[in-house]
């Protein structure tokens, strides 16, 4: 067949196959009736003739074939992702795919996903391959692929005009729905990304808080531990009215429950290095991120001594000009069973101590916490408290209520950890000014509204997977009068660190530390 011919029959099959999730939820907004039903014929025609101009736009001799084949095998795996989990593929959806390590995507790996990748993706695929394009001269190519893009074109204006009113409110009103169309969104999303974060040369590093100095008089060392946890939404900690006792340990401690504390971003590749940024979430971006020093390097400046000690994926670059430890291999974390649990990141942190005997310290414990979607991994069986839970990482098989209880198993473990993080702390308080941080990166959906996991953007992104957990520990009675009612951000994060060490910098900004500005009553 032509070259024509094929990427017309291709795009016809992405639109039927590949966009069940666009079009099921644009038939929730423009019900199937009377004129809507025009309307949504029209739109499949739409994205019939959009994605036959990009596909024509990019074909040649040597390119229709590879990317016909590229495009089918992956938007097979995007389709599986966004009808299973009801996630959009944007530009921070690509960075987590590209920032997950493998017992991650071995967590995502299911019986369904390899149907979708061979059905969807390696048959179509394999049927690119064997049929026989009959090329033409070069002229007559260029001429047949000008005749396909202006097509196309036109098309895309006739159907536009004929439904004006429809499209005037699909494009200005709900938008939105266009996140969720397959292959072009996704396609779309990678350049972005691209964009963002692409540098022609080399990156020049922004130095921020070169004055910064601790200034304190106090005799006593300072000694944090900052828990950075993963995927722990607020509601679900009893500390915060949750039904379930989540929370049987912390509760006895003598905390600061952050109630209304948000995420600035819902992925992790986006929240950790900003949470660490001096850029409040409004005015962070991935390049500002990563050509700026962040609190930990200021920290540094001033004469604190920083451990990174990850449980997770990586630091996402936070950690790379202080010392980073790997606790997600068994070569460093001793209590590795399968799965390295989030408490083995304590073991060994005495003798670190004890060889900066005159330095402030500060510890950032990456946790495993509440990773999704196989939660039932991310606690040891004696934490199976609320059951029947849910072991299958293909969420939708399960039924809500093991969904929740799997995932308030892992809170219960993370609620454990914490409590060890504050023991491990108490010891130390007669010779340092101890405390503890925990803030979760971002929260998470359990199939609410038949909503999955995390990473939606945030404009549409649920509460759920915003408001997070965070609590303060201190073992003396410093900061007895803060306020853990009042509404917090990951924004506050930096000039909280630096107070907390009583640095003093330009960058510093007393208005958004939580221990200076958060008092009761003011």
């Amino acid at each position: 067949m032509t070259q024509n011919k094929l990427i017309l029959g291709v795009a016809i099959f992405y639109t039927i196959f590949y966009n069940w999730m666009f079009f099921s939820n644009v038939t929730k907004t423009f019900p199937v009736a009377g004129e809507n039903i025009g309307f949504l014929i029209s739109l499949g025609l739409l994205l019939i003739a959009f994605i036959v101009l990009l596909l024509s736009i990019v074909s040649s001799k040597w390119t229709t074939k590879p990317i016909l084949i590229l495009v089918t095998l992956i938007s097979s795996l995007t389709a599986y992702f966004m009808d299973t989990f009801h996630v959009v593929i944007d530009e921070l959806m690509i960075a987590n795919v590209i920032q997950t390590d493998m017992n991650e995507s071995m967590d995502l790996l299911t019986l369904k996903q390899v149907g979708y990748f061979i059905i969807l993706g390696v048959l179509p695929s394999f049927i690119i391959y064997k049929i026989k394009i009959n090329y033409q001269s070069f002229i007559q190519e260029l001429i047949s692929k000008l005749k396909a893009i202006l097509l196309s074109l036109a098309s895309i204006a006739v159907i536009v005009l004929m439904f004006s009113q429809h499209y005037t409110s699909f494009f200005r009103e709900h938008s939105v729905l266009r996140y969720y169309t397959n292959p072009t969104y996704w396609i779309y999303s990678i350049g972005f990304y691209i964009n963002r974060t692409f540098n022609t040369g080399q990156i020049v590093m922004k130095h921020i808080g070169l004055d910064a100095k601790v200034v304190s008089h106090d005799k006593k060392r300072k000694l944090t531990i900052l828990v950075v946890g993963e995927a722990a939404r607020a509601d679900r900690f009893g500390l915060n009215g949750y039904k379930k006792d989540t929370n049987p340990l912390l509760k006895k401690e003598n905390i600061v429950n952050l109630s209304n504390l948000y995420a600035c971003g819902t992925s992790t590749a986006e929240s950790v290095p900003c949470m660490f940024s001096i850029y409040d979430r409004s005015d962070y971006s991935y390049k500002k991120g990563i050509s700026t020093h962040n609190v930990l390097d200021v920290l540094k400046t001033a004469g604190v001594q920083v451990l990174w000690r990850d449980n997770n994926s990586d630091s996402k670059g936070v950690a790379l000009r202080v010392e980073y430890q790997n606790y997600k291999s068994p070569k460093n974390n001793t209590m590795c069973k399968g799965e390295c649990r989030d408490e083995g990141m304590l073991v060994g942190l005495d003798s670190y101590i004890n060889t900066y005997p005159k330095k402030d310290i500060l510890i950032v414990l990456h946790q495993m916490g509440n990773h999704g979607p196989a939660y039932y991994k991310r606690y040891p069986k004696e934490f199976e408290k609320f059951t029947p839970v849910c072991k299958n990482n293909q969420l939708q098989k399960c039924k809500q209520e093991e969904i929740s209880n799997s995932y308030d198993n892992a809170i219960l473990y993370t609620d454990y950890f914490l409590s060890l993080v504050i023991n491990f702390l108490k010891p130390y308080s007669t010779s340092y000014q101890t405390s503890m941080i925990y803030m979760s990166d971002h929260g998470e959906s359990l199939g609410e509204n038949g909503l999955y996991l995390h990473g939606l953007p945030y404009f549409m992104a649920p509460d759920t997977q915003t408001h997070i957990a965070g609590l303060l520990w201190f073992g003396d009675d410093r900061f007895n009068t803060i306020d853990g009612d009042k509404s917090y951000s990951h924004d506050n994060l930096f000039h909280t660190l630096l107070g907390l060490y009583s640095v003093k910098t330009k960058v510093y900004n007393y208005k958004l530390d939580i221990l200076n500005n958060s008092v009761k009553g003011k």
